[in-house]
Parts: C-alpha cells; sequence; structure tokens
C-alpha cells in the first residue's frame, strides 16, 4: 500500500502520531511503502517564517495573542482570506510528492495538509482517500476538514463536536490518540524495577515535568521552583528544555537534567504524576499508563481544552496560577488522590488508538 503521510513541526507530536500509526500498518501485515513528509518543509523560508515563528513567537512572548487567534478563527466566520491559504500554502511540495508516491491514501495528522492534499488531488486527477488523524481532545474549527473522507478522532466528545460544523457523522470514527505500541506494554510494569534500571529511587514520588518537544515551555523555572519547594523530598525529570545535563539537589527536589532521550516511554512509565503541559500526545501516553496530570499555563486554546477534559473525568488537576501549583501537586501526591486520579487516566485511555486508526483506514480502503 503507497501513502503519504503527513505531520506539521509545531511540536512534536504529530511526528509521533504519525511513527504510531505506520508501525500498526505494518503490524497488521500491511505491505506499506510510506513517505512521511513534514508540511512546514513545503513552505517557502518566507511562508515558514510567517506561519512557524510567529505561532513560536507568539508561544513564548504574546499567547494571549495566540488565544485571541484561536478563539477568532473557531467560527464559520473566519475570513476565507485566511482558509483560503489552506488550499495552496505549500502546494508545490504536495503536488512532487503525490506525483513520485502515487499514494492509494494520504493521511494527516495536522488539518492544514487535508485541504493541500485535496487540491493536489483534484489538479493531478488523482485518486486516492484523504484522511485525518485528530491530536487534539477539541474539535476547534480547522480539524472540522469538509476535504477529508475520513476524520479519526480521540473522543466521543470530539465526535459529537464534528456535527457542530456539519461534518458527515459517518465520516467520523472514534479511535483515539495513536502512541507508540511501548507505552501499551508498559502497563502495569513494576515501578520499582524501572526506577532501579535508571537509577532512580523507588521510595520518593518521581514527577516528570511536560514542557512540550520543543522545550519552549514557559513555565519551567516557575513549576521546578514549587517542585524545590514541596516541603517533601521528591525526584523530578526534566527532559525537553532542561539546560545542561546531569543531577542536581534544590531544596527538596532532586532533579535529573536529562535532555532528549530514548527512554521516555520506561521513565514516564516509573512516574507518579506529570506536571506541566498538556499536549495531545502527551495526554494519550500519561493516561494509558494510568499517570495523572498537574497541568499549568498550557498552551492556549487547545491544550486548555484538552486540560479541561481531564478535569472533567477526574484525571488530572489544573493549577490555573503559580500559587496553586504546589498545593496540587501535594493533593495529586496523597495516595488516595492519587488513586482517584490514576483510575481516572486509565478510565480515559485508548492504549490500541494506533491499531484502531488502522483499521479504520484499512476498512475504507476495502481491505479489511
Amino acid at each position: 500500500m503507497r501513502a503519504l503521510i503527513l505531520s506539521a513541526s509545531f511540536g512534536s507530536g504529530h511526528h509521533q502520531a504519525n511513527d504510531a500509526l505506520d508501525r500498526a500498518l505494518r503490524a497488521a501485515g500491511v505491505s506499506l511503502e510510506a513517505r512521511h513528509a513534514d508540511f512546514i518543509a513545503y513552505l517557502t523560508p518566507l511562508e515558514r517564517a510567517v506561519t512557524a515563528g510567529t505561532y513560536a513567537a507568539w508561544l513564548r512572548y504574546a499567547p494571549g495573542m495566540y488565544r485571541a487567534f484561536y478563539e477568532w478563527t473557531d467560527r464559520e466566520t473566519e475570513p476565507r482570506a485566511l482558509t483560503g491559504t489552506f488550499g495552496w500554502l505549500g502546494l508545490r511540495g504536495m503536488l512532487r510528492d503525490v506525483r513520485e508516491v502515487r499514494p492509494e491514501v494520504v493521511v494527516s495528522s495536522y488539518p492544514t495538509p487535508v485541504a493541500l492534499a485535496h487540491t493536489a488531488r483534484t489538479r493531478l486527477g488523482e485518486d486516492f482517500l484523504n484522511a485525518l488523524v485528530v491530536t487534539d481532545y477539541r474539535i476547534h474549527h480547522h480539524w472540522a476538514r469538509p476535504e477529508a473522507e475520513l476524520l479519526m478522532v480521540p473522543t466521543e466528545e470530539a465526535r459529537e463536536q464534528m456535527g457542530r460544523w456539519r461534518i458527515p457523522q459517518a465520516d467520523v470514527i472514534v479511535t483515539g490518540i495513536p502512541i507508540s505500541p511501548r507505552f501499551r506494554e508498559l502497563i502495569g510494569v513494576d515501578k520499582a524495577a524501572l526506577r532501579e534500571r535508571h537509577g532512580l529511587t523507588a521510595d520518593e514520588p518521581l514527577i516528570l515535568v511536560s514542557g512540550g518537544g520543543t522545550g519552549t515551555y514557559r513555565a519551567l523555572g516557575r513549576v521546578l521552583a514549587e517542585l524545590a519547594n514541596l516541603g517533601r523530598r521528591v525526584q523530578v525529570l526534566v527532559l525537553a528544555g532542561a539546560r545542561g545535563r546531569g543531577i542536581q539537589r534544590t531544596g527538596g527536589a532532586t532533579l535529573h537534567a536529562l535532555g532528549f532521550t530514548r527512554d521516555f516511554p520506561e521513565l514516564l512509565a516509573a512516574s507518579d504524576l506529570v506536571v506541566g503541559k498538556a499536549g495531545g500526545l502527551t495526554v494519550a501516553e500519561a493516561t494509558t499508563l494510568g499517570v495523572p496530570l498537574v497541568i499549568h499555563d498550557p498552551i492556549p486554546g487547545q491544550e486548555e481544552h484538552n486540560a479541561d477534559y481531564l478535569v472533567r473525568h477526574g484525571a488530572a488537576l489544573w493549577a490555573r496560577d503559580v500559587a496553586k501549583v504546589r498545593p496540587a501537586i501535594l493533593r495529586a501526591l496523597d495516595p488516595d488522590e492519587h488513586a482517584r486520579l490514576s483510575a481516572g487516566a486509565t478510565a480515559v485511555s485508548v492504549p490500541d488508538a494506533a491499531d484502531r486508526v488502522a483499521c479504520a483506514l484499512l476498512r475504507k480502503l476495502g481491505r479489511a
């Protein structure tokens, strides 16, 4: 099966979802010839600076402006001058890949390439399934792509939200957000053994800081300061955004600055708590392992809605200002509250989401 699999490097989650889907298709016995492409790489340097550059600048320096943009575009009255760009921005790269791959399916984990693939299909007269994997827990207007014949969403709530934008319900399938099979393999693992393997202490709470794949979490310093002053001993894992590498003691916290590591699934499985952002992939991975979250300073818009979803389902606490971070963490580490939150996380998890996405694609293609 020839496939063009598209992501967008606004963070790392879209790439991870696509890698999980690729593996699930191969595990299902599909002889897959896949080209993975990044929508951002399709853009000219100027287009890249305007889109990705503006996004990064807003999140780092003016998150309120990004929230206003998110809300302004989440309506049917969104200007066509903006939505019209979806069908041509980066078109040269899309046309090239469609010509070279001759795909049976184009599947995207970011909304814009769906419109772009539709333009390429029309111009080239190609016939392929245009599919979308939604990696947020709420359907923003941009996720509701009428060009897609198959839209795969994380929850039943999201499926219902697609109806707000008049997407035919027959085209929407609830699959969950695809994650690496390694997380499913680690369900129920012995945390103490994992901690010993990674040089961590078994009898102190282990907290993993979620700063996003790009390491641009604005609140990292504030969160680390609160963790150092909990009034109890904890171990803290800092991956993306870690300054330097190594172990240091700050107040009551032993900080393990690791940076990028391929051991992330095991480290997450060994953890008692995730503290920080609420990206879609992080949420899907943590809930699969029954690890609760304490969310602080999520990305405006999509991550705030992810946080709201988790809180409503008893899987997380949301510390909306820095003064609430410490009490929220201490509450989440209380044995009874931790058990409640862990059960809530497990209840909303979809460990086999990648397999469900693969099956939905194969059924739509008549290959199942």
